[in-house]
C-alpha cells in the first residue's frame, strides 16, 4: 500500500524545505546581501570571496555593463558613463539634485519637468533613471545570492533609510521588481541595525542608532523589549552622508592649492582622492591629499582638525537632527543606554567624538558598522519567508514624515503624523465649500510645514458624484492607510451617498505602473541573454557528463561491442565533443541526446552482463 503524504495547514510537506530568502543594504557606497546560514546571518561573498559590492555601474558601447569593482576602476578615465552615489538620487527631482550638488556631479542629468519629473542620467547607452541604476546593482546581488544557494530567491528584505520619503520608497520598489526580487518588506536601515544588534547581545532598554551612510543619515530611537523592536521617534536628513565629507574635503584642497576642476574627469579624479584621504585620516592624524588635474596637480597633507574644522556645519547638521529625535521621543541623552553605530561614514574619528561629547557615553562598536543593517534584514527576511521556527520579532517602525491634504487657502491638514506606528490607518472628516458642489479634489502632501508649497507633492485624484447640498453640508471621510513597507494608500467616500475614489500613491518623482511595464518589457532583452548564456553552459555540462560517462562505460565493457558497433559510438562521441563548442545549446542538446540514443544498446548489454555476473553459482530457489 502506497503512503499518501500529508501536512498541517500552512506547514511545508517536507520539514526541511527552506525558502531562499535574504536582505539586501542596498547603498550609497556599497550594497550588501545577507541570509542566514547554518543558524546566523552571514553576508554572502562574491566569487572572489568579497563581501561588499560597490554601488557603482558603468555603461559600455556595445550594451553591456560593469558593475561594482569593475566599474569603480573607470570613474576617472570614463565618468559620464559610470554611475555612483545613485541612490542619492532615488525619487528626486533635478532641482532637488542641482540644489544639492551644484556643479560637482560628473555626468548630465535630464528630466522632463525639473521640478517633478524623475531625473535621468545621460549615458551612452541612452538615459537611465536611478531606479534603473539600482536596478542593475540589485539584480546582481540578486545572482550573487542564487549562485550562494544554487536556488531561485523567495524573496528580500531591502532597507531605506528611515528618512526617505513615500517616493523614495517606492522608487526603491520599483527597482526591486525590476531586478526580479520579490519585496518581502521594505525596513527602515536603523531597525535593521537594531534587530542585529540586538539579538546579537540580548540587549533591552533605550538604543539609540546613530546611521551616516554615504548619501543618507538617520538617527532612530528605538526601546528593546523581549523580542519587540518599537521605534519611538526618527529623523535624518537624505542629503548628508559621507559623499558631502568627500566634496567638503575636496573643495578645501582645491582652495589651499588654488586650483578648480573644470572637466567631468577631474570631477571624478578629485572624489576619488578625497575618499582615500579621508579613509587615511580614520587611521592617521594625518593624510596625503595627491590627484592630478587638467589644470594642476595637488599634493597637500591634511590633518584630522583640518578635516574636523572643514566639515564641522556638515557634523553640526547631524547632530540637530539627533537633537530633533530625543525631543520627540521626550528623552534627555543621558536617557539613551546606548549608541549603535552604523554605516561606513561612522568611522570617521571626527563623527565618534561628536556622538561621544553628545550622549556623554563611548558609543557601541562592536559590530562591522558596514555589515550590521545587511544582518538585520537577512534576520526579518528569514521570518517572513516562514522559515524561522523560533518567536517571530515584533516590528513597530514609524512613519518618518507627516501625511496629509491641501485645504483651502493652501494649508495642510495633517491626516498621519509623524512618528506614528506602521502600519496604520487615519481617518478625517471634510466637507464641500461652495453650494451644489458635486465633486472634490484632494491634493496628497507629505511634510512638517504648514503650507503646501513647503511640503511634498505625492498625488492628486477627484471625488465625483457628491450629490448637491449647501456649502458644510456633506461629509467626505479621507482615509489615509500605510502599509508595513511605509508605502501609502488614500480614499475618500462621501458618507450619506457612498460615493468613493481612492489612490495608490505613485509619487510624481517615481514611476507609474506603465513606465514600469515599459522598463520591464526593455530589460527582458537582457534576461533572455543571460537565460541563453545559463543555458549554453548547462548544455556543455551534461555534453561533458555523457562523453565522461561513456568512456568510463567503454572502457570497462568495450569488449561486448564489435568493431563497426564501437566505431558508431566512437563517431558519434566525436561528433559531441565538436559541436560542445558551438554557442547553440539546443545543438550541443540534439547532439547529447543523439549519442545517449547511439548507446542504448551498448547499455542494454552492459545490463545483461552484470545481471549475469551478480547471478552466476548462484541456485534461484535457494536465493
Amino acid at each position: 500500500m502506497a503512503l499518501l503524504q500529508i501536512s498541517e495547514p500552512g506547514q511545508s510537506p517536507n520539514p526541511h524545505e527552506r525558502r531562499i530568502a535574504v536582505g539586501i543594504d542596498l547603498g550609497t557606497t556599497h550594497s550588501l546581501v545577507a541570509s542566514l546560514r547554518h543558524g546566523n546571518a552571514e553576508c554572502l561573498p562574491d566569487a572572489d570571496g568579497k563581501l561588499l559590492l560597490p554601488s557603482a555601474v558603468r555603461y559600455l558601447d556595445n550594451g553591456g555593463r560593469q558593475i561594482g569593482y569593475q566599474a569603480l576602476e573607470h570613474l576617472a578615465d570614463d565618468p559620464h558613463n559610470t554611475i555612483v552615489s545613485v541612490k542619492r538620487f532615488m525619487g528626486r527631482s533635478l532641482n532637488d539634485i542641482r540644489a544639492s550638488y551644484g556643479d560637482a556631479l560628473h555626468y548630465a542629468l535630464d528630466a522632463d519637468d525639473a521640478d517633478k519629473g524623475m531625473v535621468r542620467i545621460q549615458t551612452r547607452a541612452g538615459d537611465k533613471s536611478p531606479v534603473e541604476v539600482s536596478a542593475e546593482i540589485l539584480a546582481t546581488l540578486r545572482y550573487r545570492a542564487e549562485d550562494t544557494f544554487d536556488d531561485d530567491l523567495y524573496g528580500a528584505v531591502i532597507t531605506v533609510p528611515a528618512y526617505f520619503d513615500d517616493a523614495q520608497r517606492q522608487a526603491t520598489k520599483d527597482a526591486a521588481q525590476m531586478a526580479g526580487i520579490n519585496v518581502l518588506r521594505l525596513i527602515n536601515e536603523p531597525t535593521a541595525a537594531a534587530i542585529a544588534y540586538g539579538l546579537d547581545n540580548a540587549s533591552e532598554g533605550v538604543y539609540a542608532v546613530f546611521d551616516l551612510g554615504g548619501g543618507t543619515f538617520d538617527i532612530s530611537i528605538l526601546r528593546l523589549t523581549q523580542g519587540v523592536f518599537e521605534v519611538i521617534a526618527t529623523n535624518g536628513d537624505s542629503a548628508l552622508g559621507g559623499d558631502d565629507y568627500d566634496r567638503t574635503l575636496s573643495q578645501l584642497a582645491q582652495q589651499r592649492a588654488s586650483i578648480s576642476a573644470v572637466t567631468p574627469e577631474d570631477q571624478a579624479a578629485l572624489q576619488l582622492a578625497a575618499r582615500a584621504c579621508k579613509h587615511g585620516l580614520t587611521e592617521a592624524d594625518s593624510a596625503r591629499f595627491e590627484v592630478t588635474l587638467t589644470t594642476g596637480q595637488i599634493a597637500l597633507d591634511i590633518t584630522r582638525q583640518d578635516f574636523a574644522d572643514a566639515t564641522a556645519e556638515l557634523t553640526r547638521r547631524a547632530l540637530q537632527v539627533t537633537r530633533q529625535a530625543l525631543h520627540d521621543a521626550q528623552l534627555l541623552p543621558a536617557e539613551v543606554q546606548g549608541v549603535v553605530m552604523v554605516g561606513g561614514s561612522t568611522r570617521m574619528p571626527v563623527i565618534r567624538q561628536a556622538v561621544k561629547d553628545f550622549f556623554g557615553s563611548e558609543p557601541l562598536t562592536d559590530l562591522n558598522p558596514d555589515e550590521v543593517v545587511a544582518l538585520g534584514a537577512a534576520i526579518q527576511a528569514n521570518q517572513l519567508a516562514g522559515n524561522s521556527r523560533e518567536g517571530d520579532i515584533l516590528l513597530l517602525d514609524v512613519i518618518p514624515l507627516s501625511l496629509g491634504i491641501e485645504t483651502m487657502g493652501g494649508l495642510v491638514e495633517r491626516i498621519i503624523p509623524r512618528n506614528q506606528t506602521i502600519p496604520v490607518a487615519m481617518a478625517q472628516d471634510f466637507t464641500t465649500y461652495q453650494d451644489g458642489q458635486t465633486a472634490m479634489s484632494l491634493h496628497v502632501v507629505q511634510g512638517e510645514r504648514d503650507m503646501v508649497d513647503d511640503c511634498r507633492s505625492l498625488a492628486r485624484f477627484t471625488l465625483r458624484g457628491i450629490p448637491p447640498m449647501t456649502a458644510g453640508a456633506a461629509r467626505i471621510r479621507v482615509t489615509f492607510t500605510v502599509d508595513a513597507d511605509g508605502l501609502l494608500n488614500v480614499s475618500a467616500s462621501e458618507q450619506t451617498s457612498g460615493v468613493q475614489a481612492q489612490i495608490e500613491v505613485k509619487p510624481s518623482y517615481g514611476l507609474d505602473d506603465a513606465t514600469i511595464t515599459t522598463m520591464l518589457r526593455d530589460s527582458f532583452a537582457t534576461a533572455e541573454q543571460d537565460m541563453a548564456a545559463r543555458a549554453l553552459a548547462e548544455a556543455r555540462v551534461d555534453a561533458d557528463r555523457m562523453i565522461l560517462a561513456t568512456h568510463s562505460a567503454l572502457k570497462a565493457d568495450g569488449d561486448l561491442l564489435t568493431d563497426d558497433e564501437r566505431q558508431q559510438i566512437d563517431v558519434l562521441i566525436a561528433q559531441l565533443d565538436t559541436t560542445r563548442q558551438s554557442t547553440d545549446p539546443a545543438a550541443i542538446e540534439a547532439a547529447t541526446k543523439t549519442l545517449a540514443t547511439g548507446t542504448e544498446a551498448f547499455a542494454a548489454m552492459r545490463m545483461n552482463r552484470g545481471i549475469q555476473q551478480a547471478l552466476s553459482g548462484k541456485n534461484i530457489e535457494t536465493m
